[in-house]
């Protein structure tokens, strides 16, 4: 690794590419990256991008998303903070905004081929990946992601138990708008969950 991770950090916080250079809309307000990059934690959350309350509070999954994500982790607010423990790097670092019926758009299309790549490199500790929604799922499962989320998730044990390291499992989004999926789809919390859990306590 000849990049320095400090340097590499600073490049990031003052990153203004998607208002100076953006590939569609510009973003509708200043940039605030929201990233947990860790050379020691062998666990990586890859998420999809910061909501509002993470953009004003700067700390990542600081909402109901994350109170839901670590329930299903079965872990607290401290260790999920730790950085020994974990890293987070989602596929958007900025909020990217609302769209028209008040949801959160996609993660910005500049972020993740400038940044993703470079920012991983400085964590080849990392054992086990949580790809969270269908945007780390695409760029981190390859081949192995099925024709839509739900199939994805549901194909959860042979991803999991693919040679292909690090490890993955793929999660649906932990927002409270997911409760009627996940109603539909009682086997996540009743198969995968525990498995979740499992994995995750081997690590931390």
């Amino acid at each position: 690794m000849t990049e320095d991770l400090e340097t590499l950090l600073q490049e990031i916080r003052a990153c203004r590419i998607c208002r100076e250079r953006p590939d569609g809309p510009c973003l509708p307000h200043e940039p605030r990256p929201v990233l947990v990059v860790s050379t020691e934690a062998r666990i990586l959350i890859a998420s999809q991008a910061p909501g509002m309350r993470v953009h004003e509070t700067g700390l990542p999954f600081n909402d109901r998303s994350g109170d839901r994500l670590r329930s299903w982790m079965g872990v607290t607010r401290e260790e999920f903070y730790d950085p020994k423990r974990f890293a987070i790097v989602p596929m958007g670092f900025c909020f990217p905004g609302y769209d028209r019926n008040g949801g959160d758009l996609p993660p910005r299309r500049e972020c993740a081929p400038q940044w993703r790549a470079r920012v991983l490199a400085h964590m080849p500790q990392v054992e086990f990946i949580l790809t969270i929604g269908q945007y780390a799922q695409a760029w981190h499962l390859a081949g192995r992601r099925r024709g839509s989320l739900t199939e994805t998730v549901r194909e959860w044990r042979a991803i999991l138990e693919s040679p292909a390291s690090p490890r993955v499992l793929p999660l649906p989004h932990p927002s409270w708008r997911n409760t009627a999926w996940l109603k539909k789809n009682p086997w996540f919390e009743e198969e995968l969950v525990p498995a979740l859990k499992r994995e995750i306590r081997a690590r931390i």
